[in-house]
């Protein structure tokens, strides 16, 4: 079964969600590498981005792109209607051969839904870590608004858990059972290092300037992409973690989390989850 039946009018996330207290935050942007490896690391995810995507041509562009799409999501209004639709129509195309010879497509439920569900797990995860523990109450309201967003994604009810309790079970089991080393994973945690990687769009100064910061940012990076991994699949892909580097860990959150309160607004905040609290606050 495919995800591309239309479903149900389903009203987007507004500002009376927890999404959007969270979702917006630049900090979250340190857990990135985390999400990209617990999707990739699903066979049918790692196969389609292996043979279907250019991250590695455009690593900034595909990240712009990823962080766009997952703010018009939660905070686009109408917008995340049709983004939702973008998105399906543009997945119906990727389909292939995997490294075990099955067949894949990037609408299986099973893979779409890992894709959505291993962001709020990531999500929950990075808000931990770099600025604030999420009460139950918020993790509940926050993974049923997620549920919400799966349901304009084009997935049904009964691909997704029901509650907080049966989507922990779920991923657990998935990281014990489903979850691989494949080529994509590899290839990922070449590229969080930053060794090959060219300075962003917005980087100003010469390019010269960009080579002794490169590392720097690559060692940040990677340390927060295989800290914030659960331990299981650490040890699957073995990836070394040290009591020294839980310690580094704790410390980059406890800075990000002192930054973060002395920051405005308007610069903590992506431009798009911004301005949709402006209008918000306006009205």
């Amino acid at each position: 079964m495919s995800t591309e039946a239309r479903l149900p009018a389903v009203a987007p996330l507004g500002p009376d969600s927890v999404a959007w207290q969270v979702v917006g935050d630049r900090r979250l942007l340190l857990g990135a590498g985390t999400a990209l490896l617990l999707q990739v690391a699903h066979p049918v995810v790692g196969a389609g981005v292996h043979d279907h995507s250019n991250y590695t041509e455009d690593p900034w562009g595909r990240l712009d792109r990823t962080i766009d799409s997952l703010l018009s999501q939660v905070f686009g209004g109408r917008e995340a209607v049709a983004e939702a639709d973008r998105l399906r129509e543009l997945h119906k195309a990727i389909k292939g051969v995997d490294h075990h010879g099955e067949r894949y497509h990037a609408l299986n439920p099973e893979a779409y839904w890992w894709v959505h569900g291993s962001t709020f797990w990531t999500t929950v995860r990075m808000h931990e870590v770099f600025v604030h523990p999420l009460s139950d109450k918020e993790k509940r309201r926050f993974y049923a608004e997620w549920r919400r967003v799966g349901l304009l994604l084009g997935l049904r009810e009964h691909h997704m858990p029901e509650d907080l309790e049966g989507f922990e079970a779920y991923f657990d089991d998935v990281v014990a059972n489903r979850l691989e080393d494949n080529y994509t994973v590899r290839e990922l945690l070449h590229s969080i290092t930053m060794r090959d990687t060219p300075p962003p769009p917005w980087w100003f100064l010469p390019q010269a300037l960009w080579r002794p910061v490169r590392p720097t940012g690559g060692n940040v990076l990677t340390l927060c992409a295989i800290g914030l991994l659960p331990a299981t699949l650490r040890e699957r892909l073995s990836l070394k973690w040290t009591d020294g580097d839980e310690r580094r860990l704790r410390r980059l959150g406890m800075l990000t989390r002192a930054a973060g309160n002395r920051v405005p607004d308007r610069i903590r905040l992506y431009p798009k989850a911004y301005r949709a609290k402006l209008l918000d606050d306006v009205h």
